[in-house]
Protein backbone atom coordinates (compact mmCIF):
# COMPACT_ATOMS: atom_id res chain seq x y z
CA UNK A 1 0.00 0.00 0.00
CA UNK A 2 1.45 3.37 -0.98
CA UNK A 3 1.92 6.21 1.47
CA UNK A 4 -0.73 8.30 -0.32
CA UNK A 5 -3.26 5.49 0.19
CA UNK A 6 -2.34 5.34 3.87
CA UNK A 7 -2.65 9.11 4.20
CA UNK A 8 -6.08 9.01 2.57
CA UNK A 9 -7.25 6.20 4.87
CA UNK A 10 -6.06 8.14 7.91
CA UNK A 11 -7.83 11.30 6.75
CA UNK A 12 -11.09 9.42 6.23
CA UNK A 13 -10.97 8.04 9.79
CA UNK A 14 -10.27 11.34 11.56
CA UNK A 15 -13.96 12.39 11.89
CA UNK A 16 -14.84 9.00 13.41
CA UNK A 17 -11.89 9.18 15.79
CA UNK A 18 -12.85 12.72 16.75
CA UNK A 19 -16.48 11.76 17.42
CA UNK A 20 -15.42 8.86 19.64
CA UNK A 21 -12.87 11.03 21.45
CA UNK A 22 -15.47 13.76 22.01
CA UNK A 23 -17.83 11.32 23.69
CA UNK A 24 -15.07 9.90 25.84
CA UNK A 25 -13.63 13.23 26.96
CA UNK A 26 -16.77 15.40 26.77
CA UNK A 27 -14.58 18.34 25.81
CA UNK A 28 -13.86 19.55 22.27
CA UNK A 29 -10.29 20.62 22.98
CA UNK A 30 -9.41 17.46 24.90
CA UNK A 31 -10.94 15.38 22.09
CA UNK A 32 -8.79 17.15 19.51
CA UNK A 33 -5.71 16.60 21.66
CA UNK A 34 -6.61 12.93 22.06
CA UNK A 35 -7.03 12.44 18.30
CA UNK A 36 -3.73 14.21 17.65
CA UNK A 37 -1.99 12.06 20.25
CA UNK A 38 -3.53 8.95 18.70
CA UNK A 39 -2.34 9.87 15.22
CA UNK A 40 1.14 10.70 16.51
CA UNK A 41 1.35 7.33 18.23
CA UNK A 42 0.04 5.50 15.15
CA UNK A 43 2.50 7.19 12.81
CA UNK A 44 5.45 6.66 15.14
CA UNK A 45 4.58 2.97 15.50
CA UNK A 46 3.42 2.34 11.94
CA UNK A 47 6.05 -0.33 11.34
CA UNK A 48 4.87 -2.33 14.38
CA UNK A 49 1.31 -2.56 13.00
CA UNK A 50 0.28 -6.12 12.29
CA UNK A 51 -0.96 -6.73 8.78
CA UNK A 52 -4.12 -8.57 9.83
CA UNK A 53 -5.46 -5.64 11.88
CA UNK A 54 -7.75 -3.20 10.15
CA UNK A 55 -6.59 0.38 10.33
CA UNK A 56 -9.86 1.47 11.96
CA UNK A 57 -9.61 -1.10 14.75
CA UNK A 58 -5.96 -0.31 15.33
CA UNK A 59 -6.61 3.45 15.61
CA UNK A 60 -9.64 3.03 17.88
CA UNK A 61 -7.59 0.77 20.15
CA UNK A 62 -4.82 3.36 20.34
CA UNK A 63 -7.33 6.15 21.02
CA UNK A 64 -9.09 4.23 23.78
CA UNK A 65 -5.80 3.30 25.46
CA UNK A 66 -4.55 6.89 25.24
CA UNK A 67 -7.82 8.00 26.86
CA UNK A 68 -7.41 5.51 29.71
CA UNK A 69 -3.79 6.60 30.16
CA UNK A 70 -4.92 10.22 30.39
CA UNK A 71 -7.52 9.28 33.03
CA UNK A 72 -4.89 7.53 35.12
CA UNK A 73 -2.58 10.50 34.76
CA UNK A 74 -5.35 12.93 35.75
CA UNK A 75 -6.12 10.89 38.86
CA UNK A 76 -2.46 10.95 39.86
CA UNK A 77 -2.33 14.70 39.34
CA UNK A 78 -5.54 15.20 41.34
CA UNK A 79 -4.03 13.35 44.26
CA UNK A 80 -0.88 15.46 44.00
CA UNK A 81 -2.82 18.71 43.89
CA UNK A 82 -5.30 17.56 46.52
CA UNK A 83 -8.41 18.16 44.49
CA UNK A 84 -10.27 16.83 41.50
CA UNK A 85 -10.98 19.00 38.53
CA UNK A 86 -14.38 18.24 37.07
CA UNK A 87 -14.50 18.79 33.31
CA UNK A 88 -17.17 21.17 32.09
CA UNK A 89 -20.13 19.66 30.32
CA UNK A 90 -20.28 20.42 26.61
CA UNK A 91 -22.90 22.92 25.56
CA UNK A 92 -25.45 21.36 23.23
CA UNK A 93 -27.94 23.27 21.08
CA UNK A 94 -31.12 23.89 23.06
CA UNK A 95 -33.72 24.42 20.31
CA UNK A 96 -37.20 23.27 21.25
CA UNK A 97 -37.40 20.74 18.44
CA UNK A 98 -34.25 19.06 19.83
CA UNK A 99 -35.53 18.58 23.40
CA UNK A 100 -35.90 14.82 23.00
CA UNK A 101 -32.44 14.55 21.48
CA UNK A 102 -30.96 16.62 24.28
CA UNK A 103 -32.58 14.41 26.88
CA UNK A 104 -31.11 11.34 25.23
CA UNK A 105 -27.68 12.94 25.07
CA UNK A 106 -27.83 13.88 28.74
CA UNK A 107 -28.94 10.37 29.65
CA UNK A 108 -26.13 9.01 27.51
CA UNK A 109 -23.72 11.21 29.42
CA UNK A 110 -24.80 9.62 32.71
CA UNK A 111 -23.67 6.20 31.57
CA UNK A 112 -20.35 4.91 32.83
CA UNK A 113 -17.29 5.23 30.57
CA UNK A 114 -17.29 1.49 29.89
CA UNK A 115 -20.95 1.38 28.87
CA UNK A 116 -20.72 4.57 26.85
CA UNK A 117 -17.67 3.31 24.95
CA UNK A 118 -19.31 0.00 24.03
CA UNK A 119 -22.56 1.69 22.99
CA UNK A 120 -20.71 4.22 20.83
CA UNK A 121 -18.56 1.65 19.10
CA UNK A 122 -21.48 -0.66 18.33
CA UNK A 123 -24.36 1.77 17.69
CA UNK A 124 -22.59 4.78 16.19
CA UNK A 125 -19.39 3.43 14.65
CA UNK A 126 -20.94 0.16 13.50
CA UNK A 127 -18.19 -2.07 14.89
CA UNK A 128 -18.95 -5.77 15.36
CA UNK A 129 -19.04 -7.20 18.87
CA UNK A 130 -15.77 -9.02 18.19
CA UNK A 131 -14.11 -5.81 16.99
CA UNK A 132 -15.24 -4.02 20.15
CA UNK A 133 -13.94 -6.87 22.30
CA UNK A 134 -10.57 -6.66 20.55
CA UNK A 135 -10.48 -2.85 20.73
CA UNK A 136 -11.25 -2.67 24.43
CA UNK A 137 -9.39 -5.84 25.39
CA UNK A 138 -12.39 -7.52 27.03
CA UNK A 139 -14.19 -10.83 26.40
CA UNK A 140 -16.99 -10.99 23.83
CA UNK A 141 -19.55 -11.86 26.53
CA UNK A 142 -18.59 -8.75 28.47
CA UNK A 143 -19.21 -6.62 25.38
CA UNK A 144 -22.68 -8.08 24.96
CA UNK A 145 -23.44 -7.68 28.68
CA UNK A 146 -22.24 -4.06 28.79
CA UNK A 147 -24.19 -3.24 25.64
CA UNK A 148 -27.37 -4.73 27.06
CA UNK A 149 -26.95 -2.90 30.37
CA UNK A 150 -26.11 0.38 28.64
CA UNK A 151 -29.23 0.18 26.45
CA UNK A 152 -31.36 -0.73 29.47
CA UNK A 153 -29.99 2.19 31.51
CA UNK A 154 -30.50 4.57 28.59
CA UNK A 155 -34.13 3.47 28.27
CA UNK A 156 -34.72 3.99 32.01
CA UNK A 157 -33.17 7.44 31.91
CA UNK A 158 -35.25 8.30 28.84
CA UNK A 159 -38.38 7.32 30.76
CA UNK A 160 -37.61 9.96 33.37
CA UNK A 161 -35.65 8.20 36.08
CA UNK A 162 -33.41 10.73 37.77
CA UNK A 163 -30.43 8.49 38.47
CA UNK A 164 -29.13 5.57 36.50
CA UNK A 165 -29.92 2.21 38.02
CA UNK A 166 -26.89 0.43 39.43
CA UNK A 167 -25.25 -1.36 36.53
CA UNK A 168 -23.20 -3.74 38.64
CA UNK A 169 -24.67 -6.44 40.82
CA UNK A 170 -23.33 -7.11 44.28
CA UNK A 171 -22.58 -10.79 44.79
CA UNK A 172 -22.57 -12.26 48.29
Amino acid sequence: MSSTDQDEQLRELIPRLRRFALWLTRDVHAADDLVQSTLERALSRWSSRRGDDTLRSWLFTILHRRFLDSLRSAKRQAVLFGRLHEPEEPQWPSAEHMAATRGTLEAFGLLSDEHRAVLLLVAVEGCSYQEVADLLGIPLGTVMSRLSRARQALRRLGDGEQRPAPLLRVLK
